[in-house]
């Protein structure tokens, strides 16, 4: 029986399942030393290693390593085979099994990300460049889905505003725009009308100026696998995970709110801001609990959603402003 379905009857797998002998041991030592120094505290909410991100992949992908980060939670991770295999990527299909499917055609490489708009020195970046533009981070981040689960994935990248500030955005730039790519040679739901394509997503300058917004280029110490969004890709991680776009190939800064995919198919139901807020119901279900995929059983009882995913950093970002009418 799979780690997931052991999971969602129930068993909770031990730390030590997932994280190699001594580093667990390790760490556990470590905070047993700091215990009565006030650093214990600290030590506990900041310190992550790559042991405590860190299921055992089994893509055979190329390897891409980061420097653990202090923006990371101190949660276990999901194992790497139900990160890649419970997707939405709807250009390979609308069930969670069909993008680990129907993503193996896909071409991740080579690529190249324009980055234009309202900026004094728009680029084009390749893979290689992406990838030296910024010391990578390993940064162990929740995603909430707005359909009510979330999981605990750890990414490798580097903060969105390392590439942003590398353009000099003019005084007219207030929003960005992020465009994924159409491949529909290797995209089978492209022609679908489920959405408008090519997928579009956007945020306010200031949120992807925020240290927490995140390039995406790897995960589990490893390259993007096709259907997380290979091979770039952006993570927010206190907005619901249709914001954090994949496979991108257009960053563009505006002056206007860009319009984005599923606000433009169903506004009533995806506002242009999505942030995770429980006292904001979808139209159709509320966002008040979730379940935590895959440590949660089916019969275990639901885990109340945080306001902003448990990111209160960004709380200042949106002071002053009515959640419940910019959701």
């Amino acid at each position: 029986m799979s780690s997931f379905k052991r999971a969602l009857r129930g068993e909770d797998l031990p730390a030590s399942a997932i994280t190699p002998r001594e580093v667990y041991e390790g760490r556990r030592q470590l905070l047993r030393g700091l215990a009565g120094t006030g650093l214990a505290a600290w030590a506990g909410r900041h310190m992550i290693g790559s042991a405590e991100a860190a299921t055992p992949p089994g893509g055979g992908l190329a390897k891409l390593a980061g420097q653990p980060s202090p923006l990371s939670v101190m949660e276990k991770p999901a194992p790497y085979k139900d990160a890649t295999s419970y997707n939405n990527f709807y250009e390979f299909g609308t069930d969670k099994s069909d993008p680990a499917r129907n993503a193996g055609k896909f071409r991740p490489t080579p690529w190249t990300v324009s980055i234009e708009g309202e900026c004094r020195k728009p680029m084009k970046l390749d893979l290689d460049a992406l990838r030296a533009l910024a010391p990578l981070e390993e940064r162990v981040y929740r995603l909430r889905c707005v359909e009510g689960w979330s999981m605990v994935i750890p990414w490798v990248g580097y903060s969105l505003s390392e590439i942003i500030k590398r353009v000099e955005p003019t005084g007219n730039a207030k929003y960005v725009e992020f465009t994924s790519v159409e491949q529909r040679d290797t995209q089978p739901f492209l022609g679908s009308r489920v959405l408008d394509w090519p997928y579009t997503e956007g945020l306010r300058l200031d949120e992807a100026m925020h240290p927490l917004a995140m390039v995406v280029l790897g995960m589990y110490g490893e390259v993007l696998p096709n259907q997380n969004g290979a091979p770039i890709r952006i993570a927010v991680p206190w907005k619901y995970g249709y914001k954090s776009a994949k496979s991108i190939v257009r960053i563009r800064l505006t002056a206007t709110e860009p319009q984005t995919s599923w606000n433009r198919t169903a506004p009533s139901e995806y506002g242009f801001y999505s942030n995770v807020n429980p006292t904001v119901d979808h139209p159709r279900w509320s966002q008040a609990t979730e379940r935590r995929l895959p440590e949660d059983g089916f019969f275990a009882p639901k885990r109340k959603t945080l306001m902003f995913n448990g990111y209160d950093q960004v709380a200042g970002l949106y002071a002053g402003m009515d959640l419940r009418k910019f959701y």
